[in-house]
């Protein structure tokens, strides 16, 4: 965890009331929108089952599903790039989440600090992010 930053955690009824409100798709999962807490800047989207929320309300270390691997994906594990939590908020229709986290490091694979590094420039598909960490040796979570 961000040692600047508490990370926030849920009782076990504030987190069953929670998964009771999120409606999940058809593969049991629903989008999570990671959020800079302090700043708004959105950092990625990744989606969440059932016992990845439970799992970040009760930690307060931000855990998604990693729909290639088919496993549970703890935000940093390899590369040390965590995401602490600071909330979690639920869209008006239930099949939405954000995340409000602490970012420890970047959160983009590529080694830019968000995943949103592309952009229309004079007609062509531009990174209008440089790379912030060299990601060759570090894993990419």
């Amino acid at each position: 965890m961000s040692p600047k930053m508490t990370p926030t955690t849920y009782l076990p009824t504030e987190i069953d009331t929670t998964l009771a409100a999120i409606q999940f798709d058809a593969q049991g999962l629903v989008p999570a929108i990671a959020q800079q807490h302090d700043t708004g800047e959105i950092l990625m989207m990744a989606w969440m089952d059932r016992n990845a929320v439970a799992e970040t309300m009760s930690t307060g270390r931000v855990c998604y599903w990693s729909r290639s691997r088919q496993a549970p994906w703890r935000k940093g594990d390899t590369s040390g790039h965590i995401q602490t939590l600071v909330d979690l908020r639920i869209d008006c229709d239930g099949d939405t989440l954000l995340v409000l986290v602490e970012q420890t490091g970047v959160a983009c694979h590529t080694g830019r600090h968000n995943c949103f590094f592309r952009a229309i420039r004079g007609g062509k598909l531009d990174a209008i992010a440089p790379i912030v960490i060299d990601m060759t040796n570090s894993g990419k979570d």
